[in-house]
Formats: C-alpha cells, sequence, structure tokens
C-alpha cells in the first residue's frame, strides 16, 4: 500500500512538472571577415570587419507552459563587436532585446521591454539587409529606414496577433518615461504581412520623436543615427518563391523633421525613397547566390536652405555556401554611386552626397565606392 501511495505521489510530481515545463536556450550569431574599401577619404582601406553579412549577437529566450494555451516568454539578446569583445550601443549589456510577456497561439502575445518596430518585423523580412536575407552590406545609405534591425525601442508595449490563415499584425508602442516631456522619446509604430504559398506581402509604419540634438531630457543618447525632431518610416513589399529562388521588390520612405544629421548649424527636414529589387538562389543545398539593386533618392530644405536633391545607385552581389548546419563562409561586394548634393545653406555653402555602403559611413572622395568582404559566420 506505501509503495503504491509512493507511486501515485511521484506521478503527480511529473504531472505537475510537466504542466508548468519550462525551457531556456543560449543562442546566437558571429561573424567575422575582412572588408576592402576602394576608397575611404580618398584611400583604400583593408580591415579586419565584424558583421559584414548577419549582426553579431548572443542572447537567452526561454517560455514556461502556464497551462490553458498560454506560456509566459522572455528574450534577452545583445549586440557586440567579435573584433574587440565590446558591447554595441553605448556598452549596454541587452541592447537588441531585453523583453518578458504571455503568448497564446490562438489570440497572439504581448511583451514589454526593449523590442524592435513594426518596420523591423514586417518589412525587414523582404529586404537584402533584414532577417530575410541579413546582408549588413546592403543596408540603405545612411541606414535611413532600419531595415537591418540594427536599432530597438526601449519602454515598450508590443502585440503581435496569431497568424490566422496566413494572415498576421502587430503594433508597438514606446513610451518617453520622461515625465518632463511626454512627447520626447516617445515611439509608435504598426505592420501587417500576408503569405500564401509562394507569396509574401507586408506593409508597416514606424514613428519616433526624439530631441534634434541627440540627447533625451534625461541625457541619455537616443538610439538613432538620424536624430530628429520627428522620424518617420512606413514602406510596403512582396517576395515570391520560384523553385529554389526568392525574388522581393520593397519601397520604403522615410521622412526627418526638425534634424541635424547632414548640418551642425541649423536644423533640416528630410525625407528618402528607397527602391529595392533583390533575389537570392541556392545552386546546391550548400551554395546560394544573392544580389538586389537599390535606387534610393532624397530632398533635403528647411531653415532657409535651397532645396538638395542626393541620390545613390547601390548593387550588391554575393555567394554563401554552407559548411555545416551553422556555419558557413561567404563573399559580397558592393558598387554604389552618389550625386547631387546633401544639403546647400542657399549662401552658395554645399556639402556634397558622399557614398554610404553598409552603414560604414566610410565615405569616398570621388562619386563611387567600391567595397568587398569575405568572411565566416557561425550560428548556435
Amino acid at each position: 500500500m506505501k509503495i503504491k501511495l509512493a507511486a501515485l505521489a511521484l506521478c503527480g510530481v511529473f504531472a505537475v512538472s510537466a504542466k508548468a515545463q519550462s525551457s531556456v536556450t543560449l543562442y546566437g550569431s558571429l561573424d567575422a571577415g575582412l572588408l576592402y574599401l576602394n576608397n575611404a577619404g580618398g584611400h583604400s582601406v583593408w580591415q579586419q570587419y565584424n558583421g559584414a553579412l548577419s549582426n553579431t549577437y548572443f542572447g537567452l529566450r526561454g517560455a514556461e507552459d502556464l497551462g490553458g494555451g498560454y506560456r509566459a516568454i522572455f528574450r534577452l539578446q545583445s549586440a557586440f563587436s567579435i573584433s574587440n569583445g565590446a558591447f554595441s550601443r553605448n556598452e549596454s549589456l541587452f541592447n537588441r532585446q531585453a523583453f518578458v510577456g504571455v503568448q497564446n497561439d490562438g489570440y497572439g502575445t504581448l511583451t514589454l521591454g526593449r523590442q524592435f518596430d513594426s518596420v523591423v518585423d514586417y518589412l525587414a523580412p523582404l529586404s537584402i539587409a533584414g532577417s530575410g536575407a541579413g546582408v549588413n552590406l546592403g543596408l540603405h545609405p545612411l541606414d535611413n529606414d532600419n531595415l537591418s534591425n540594427q536599432r530597438s525601442v526601449a519602454n515598450t508595449v508590443k502585440f503581435e496577433s496569431a497568424n490566422y490563415a496566413g494572415f498576421h499584425f502587430g503594433g508597438l508602442y514606446g513610451f518617453s518615461n520622461d515625465p518632463g516631456q511626454f512627447d520626447n522619446g516617445r515611439a509608435w509604430s504598426v505592420g501587417a504581412a500576408y503569405s500564401t504559398g509562394p507569396l509574401k506581402v507586408a506593409a508597416a509604419y514606424d514613428q519616433s520623436n526624439n530631441n534634434p540634438s541627440g540627447l533625451n531630457q534625461s541625457g541619455a543618447a537616443v538610439d538613432d543615427p538620424l536624430p530628429a525632431g520627428v522620424h518617420r518610416v512606413f514602406g510596403v513589399g512582396a517576395s515570391y518563391a520560384i523553385g529554389q529562388g526568392t525574388f522581393g521588390v520593397l519601397w520604403t520612405h522615410t521622412q526627418l523633421e526638425n534634424s541635424y544629421f547632414a548640418s551642425k548649424a541649423r536644423p533640416l527636414d528630410a525625407r528618402f525613397d528607397n527602391i529595392e529589387v533583390n533575389g537570392n538562389w541556392k545552386l546546391t543545398p550548400a551554395l546560394a547566390l544573392f544580389g538586389d539593386y537599390t535606387f534610393t533618392f532624397g530632398k533635403t530644405s528647411g531653415s532657409g536652405t535651397t532645396s538638395s536633391t542626393p541620390k545613390w545607385h547601390s548593387v550588391l552581389l554575393g555567394t554563401d555556401y554552407s559548411l555545416s548546419k551553422r556555419t558557413d563562409v561567404y563573399l559580397v561586394g558592393v558598387y554604389q554611386h552618389a550625386s547631387g548634393s546633401l544639403y546647400n545653406d542657399g549662401r552658395g555653402n554645399v556639402i556634397n552626397n558622399a557614398t554610404s555602403i553598409g552603414g560604414l559611413f566610410a565615405a569616398s572622395s570621388t562619386p563611387n565606392q567600391i567595397g568587398a568582404a569575405a568572411g565566416v559566420r557561425h550560428r548556435f
């Protein structure tokens, strides 16, 4: 009788453990290689480079079964440089993602913390630089639309719906957490996507309100290379799978109001339109080719300036070979042509437009620039 009672008690313990099943996973991506630029301020450059293909990061993610179809989830993720081991984003530890929430397969997911916006969630998978192909050298000039998910939003509440016959939607609201300036640092975004068979389509909108100086009222740096009074991004895109290949087209529009990104003396308004055509093709299960062409055209004006119309033409080609399920080697090259002026103060002082390959901010002294990288990536 005692043995039976002990067996029943043990079964009860295992039942509780199964009901409250939980897991924690360490994961990440490491990307390092050699980078060549034919002209960076008038000189060719060779350097050991971090993240030419995809972002380097590590993270922890976990889930616990709460019963009734609900799960508690969390994610902590840090970007860093494998070249020197330093954390990115002003040395903050979990600088990419840090959130906790509740998930239900029938309704969706609600999370709170530091997270990516809807443009990253919905449009980035359709871009060569986004989570679809993940080629950082394919960033749009000045990284004006953040499709490479280099930046995330702090102090957010986010909802992502369940998948309803191929359709899903979501949105994010980021609080300023500034008691004196409610709008300063506030952000919000929405997005939706639909997939059926080989076709995927998506649209998204994102807006952030920052101090034009790049600092919020508490003195903390705003995580944006193009700080502005208002920074808006919206766009649409689609991709289609044919055989072993996937081909896509994407348009994004970025608006900056009251920004000092081009002139430190006076604020400017600017807009950038990015039109991208991309594709990738698997020649074998291990060998893939990828490429894209992006035309970016902009306009800057404001504060007594004369309007300027900078333009960029960018072409990227690359190949990737998988040594295993987790490790691959790659070779990628980019050509970019910049034209027009970036800023004109209306008094004859002109800042000529410059190249901006992969967000490197190592502009060429001529209108043309070529960049190439070879490296190895390991994902775990």
